[in-house]
């Protein structure tokens, strides 16, 4: 379980992230990040999108179980006051745990790059 701190509630900091942050997609999983300097120091937060196009309510809750657990550890690495959206995709649902785990790191690293000019 992710501390109260860390995790997204309002449905105005997930549109938040969505809309202006960087947007990864690998196979299981799309990553939403949205890299802000905060007016107060927090800690980066996390929250999650499970449709039902993953499946029914136990195979969704188990998908949000295993991204919670995978991403729990990734949260210290990221800024302070960073909000992450994590999406997953229905090749989530029957995915092994290694695999999500490789989507998520790899979108996550791929999503903290610095952008390239045009």
């Amino acid at each position: 379980m992710l501390a109260a701190a860390q995790r997204l509630r309002r449905s105005a900091d997930f549109a938040a992230a969505i809309r202006g942050g960087r947007r990864v997609g690998r196979g299981t999983v799309v990553v939403h990040l949205l890299l802000e300097e905060p007016a107060q120091a927090t800690t980066a937060r996390a929250g999650f999108v499970v449709s039902k196009a993953v499946g029914n309510a136990v195979v969704r809750n188990t998908v949000r179980r295993r991204l919670r657990h995978l991403v729990r550890p990734l949260l210290a690495e990221l800024p302070e006051g960073s909000s992450l959206v994590v999406r997953a995709l229905p090749a989530a649902a029957g995915a092994p745990f290694s695999t999500l785990g490789n989507d998520l790191e790899a979108a996550l690293a791929a999503a903290r790059k610095p952008r390239r000019p045009r």
